[in-house]
């Protein structure tokens, strides 16, 4: 319990702490200078995730860096297993991110801000013409050179079993033309989720695994159908 209090200090201490950093990066994208914002952001939201996994004694393992693009921004598909997926993500991957979230999210004081200059989506999943926005959002986000992070299940899954991936997602990848990264995340939920008290953290070990890039462009509908389960399958074989 000792252990949780202190994260939960952490979590709120470090976002402090970033507020003079966010200022920073609000003053740069009004003045359009968005490479240095950028840079700023990415390198504030590293330091944070860092912090939370070190407080929380998390380690992660990644493997295949070799995967990943040096020229390109893509978009990620990953299992969703738990709440500590996000820094795990940010701490895991060199590039910036943005992430598609519940539209929840976009109230939390602090949060947001930072959410916002990562380039990340707020689906609201109640409206079917609200989740479509957001995809046409997101699809322009790809199309202007930013890296996104879907989770197509929709929801945690609190363990190593995936829910359905919904097909919509995918469309990011196929409207935009971006290339898809599989992504699969394991041990994730033992931190949080799996605690009979669902506020409590644990130490954990966490293994972050990217798979081999795959190309949608110029994919016949046939390719495109068969993506969801295509993509299922390759993050899946870590689990």
């Amino acid at each position: 319990m000792i252990r949780s209090i202190y994260w939960y200090i952490v979590f709120f201490i470090g976002l402090l702490r970033s507020m003079p950093s966010l200022i920073k990066a609000n003053s740069l994208a009004k003045k359009g200078l968005n490479k240095e914002k950028d840079e700023i952001v990415n390198r504030a939201t590293k330091k944070w995730a860092k912090s939370l996994l070190k407080a929380a004694k998390v380690k992660v393992n990644v493997h295949g860096l070799e995967n990943l693009p040096l020229d390109r921004n893509v978009l990620f598909i990953g299992n969703h297993q738990g709440n500590f997926d996000i820094p795990v993500y940010i701490t895991s991957l060199p590039t910036l991110q943005g992430f598609v979230a519940k539209i929840e999210v976009e109230k939390i004081p602090g949060i947001y801000g930072w959410m916002k200059h990562m380039y990340c989506i707020f689906m609201d999943r109640s409206s079917l013409r609200k989740s479509s926005e957001a995809i046409i959002h997101g699809i322009k986000i790809l199309k202007d050179g930013h890296s996104l992070v879907i989770f197509p299940e929709g929801t945690r899954s609190k363990g190593n079993s995936m829910g359905d991936f919904k097909a919509g997602s995918f469309k990011l990848a196929t409207k935009s033309k971006k290339p898809i990264v599989p992504i699969t995340i394991s041990g994730s939920y033992k931190i949080m989720e799996a605690n009979s008290k669902k506020w409590l953290i644990k130490p954990g070990t966490v293994d972050f695994y990217i798979h081999p890039m795959v190309e949608t462009l110029n994919l016949s509908k046939e390719e495109q159908d068969l993506l969801p389960e295509k993509i299922k399958a390759i993050i899946n074989s870590k689990l």
